[in-house]
């Protein structure tokens, strides 16, 4: 072959090499080069989509913190916020509400009328029934009485203070505009008849009570002081809640992992805890037991005459024999 076609196909493989070379490093470049981060439109997107998703499965506890993440994106989205507040009474956080309310008035976000009923619902489920009548008052005087959530609210929180007659009336009102066979009836109704309870026993079940105690006794009642109410604080610092008092002791189950394979749990006899020690050392063994060997007796005994010459007579030739 001539030199200068040698040449030729030498600078051809090179040329080769070098277009493969060049493809490799531009795919190598487009591989390792990062992709541009989400817009905050499609952060949001993804983020109310996985909201939509725990909340349909019940997972309250993550579907906050979803939330939360929105509202880091979008502090001011009134569905994040909306939806926060109802996971929040949900789940009877109602400390938090209340300061996702105040704090949300303070910054001026929204309007202090947007969550006024759920402010009054939590005062209601934390005790503090002067701060939710007076919330409640608030709404009255701007929307007037046609709200049904206000009123089934005050028929509760007369009950609770022992306003049966407001309640019994409330419970009146809002049974004749209510739904037959909803949810809403039914509530009405076992409210109702709570309300009529109490009201039959202040008008007439506690006079027929006393009618039939003994005079001396029924005097002395009528006469009597009512009982001191005990303050609030005793009865939250030293009276446990039912629910606690009752709560069953679980014993944790062993992990499957620690149990030798062939044993099953409340079945399988348990292991002998002295199988780590030496036989001698066992309390199952016979104390005092001696081994046969070497000439050891099994105590003092008494023997005839004859036998204990005859034993003493050659003695020394049975210990020689035995060496």
């Amino acid at each position: 072959m001539a030199p200068s076609s040698q040449q030729s196909t030498k600078s051809t493989r090179a040329k080769g090499s070098t277009d493969i070379k060049v493809k490799k490093l531009k795919d190598a470049s487009q591989k390792t080069q990062k992709k541009p981060p989400p817009t905050d439109t499609e952060r949001l997107k993804r983020l109310f989509t996985s909201l939509c998703a725990q909340i349909d499965g019940a997972h309250f506890a993550n579907a906050i913190k979803t939330c939360d993440k929105i509202l880091r994106i979008a502090p001011r989205d009134p569905d994040a916020l909306q939806t926060k507040m109802f996971l929040l009474l949900q789940t009877e956080q109602y400390m938090p509400a209340l300061s996702l309310i105040d704090s949300l008035t303070l910054q001026g976000d929204v309007s202090s009328s947007n969550y006024e009923f759920e402010k009054a619902y939590s005062l209601y489920r934390v005790h503090r029934e002067a701060d939710a009548t007076g919330v409640l008052e608030e709404i009255k005087n701007r929307d007037g009485n046609e709200n049904r959530g206000v009123m089934h609210l005050e028929a509760q929180l007369a009950y609770r203070e022992g306003g049966y007659q407001t309640a019994f009336d409330l419970y009146n009102t809002l049974l004749d505009t209510a739904e037959p066979h909803s949810d809403e009836h039914a509530d009405i109704l076992t409210n109702l008849s709570a309300s009529q309870a109490h009201l039959d026993f202040l008008t007439s079940g506690f006079l027929s009570a006393l009618s039939s105690l003994p005079p001396t006794l029924a005097d002395t009642l009528q006469s009597a002081p009512p009982p001191a109410a005990a303050p609030a604080s005793i009865f939250s610092t030293t009276v446990a809640p039912a629910h606690v008092l009752e709560k069953p002791i679980h014993q944790k189950k062993p992990r499957a992992r620690r149990i030798p394979p062939g044993v099953t749990p409340g079945v399988t006899p348990q292991p002998d805890p002295e199988r780590w020690l030496k036989k001698s050392e066992r309390s199952s063994t016979m104390h005092g037991k001696r081994r046969a060997r070497g000439g050891a007796t099994q105590g003092a005994m008494e023997l005839p005459t004859g036998i204990a010459n005859a034993q003493g007579s050659g003695g020394g030739k049975a210990k020689k024999g035995r060496k």
